[in-house]
C-alpha cells in the first residue's frame, strides 16, 4: 500500500466535503427530500472519520510519542464541537428550518475547514513521522 496517513485522511476529508456540499446545495434549493439523505450520508461519514481518529489513529500516535495532552486532545475537543453542530443541524432538518439549517451548516463548514487544515498541515505529518506502521494503521481504519 505505502500510503501516508496524511494522504489517506485528507482524501476522506475531501469525500466528506463533497457530501456536505451536495447536501447544503439541495437544502438551499428547498429540496429537503434530496438534501436530507445527502446530509445523513455526510453526517455518517464524518462520524466514521472521527471514530477512525479517536479509536485508532490518535491512540497509536499518543503511544508512539507519549503526547496525550497536545494536538490529539485539541482535535477531540473540536470533534465534540462539530458533533454538537451536527446534532443541531439534524434538528433544523427535521423541522425543515432552512435558515437555521444553512446558518448552522455555515458554522460547521468554517469549523471543519479550520480543523482539517490543522490536521493536514500539522497532526497528520506528525503521525507520518512518528509511526512506522502506517500501512497497518490505514488498513485498520479502512475496516
Amino acid at each position: 500500500m505505502s500510503s501516508t496517513i496524511n494522504s489517506f485522511m485528507a482524501a476522506h476529508h475531501k469525500e466528506c466535503d463533497e457530501l456536505f456540499a451536495q447536501a447544503e446545495q439541495a437544502v438551499s434549493e428547498g429540496d429537503w427530500e434530496g438534501g436530507l439523505p445527502r446530509w445523513q450520508a455526510f453526517a455518517d461519514e464524518l462520524e466514521k472519520h472521527f471514530t477512525r481518529e479517536e479509536q485508532i489513529l490518535f491512540p497509536e500516535f499518543e503511544q508512539a510519542t507519549g503526547m496525550t495532552g497536545g494536538p490529539t486532545q485539541m482535535m477531540r475537543m473540536e470533534h465534540e464541537q462539530m458533533r454538537s453542530l451536527v446534532n443541531e443541524i439534524n434538528k433544523a432538518g427535521t423541522a425543515r428550518d432552512m435558515e437555521q439549517f444553512l446558518g448552522l451548516s455555515e458554522s460547521l463548514m468554517v469549523t471543519m475547514q479550520q480543523h482539517n487544515m490543522k490536521e493536514e498541515q500539522i497532526l497528520y505529518p506528525m503521525t507520518d513521522q512518528s509511526l512506522t506502521n502506517t500501512d497497518e494503521i490505514i488498513e485498520r481504519m479502512n475496516q
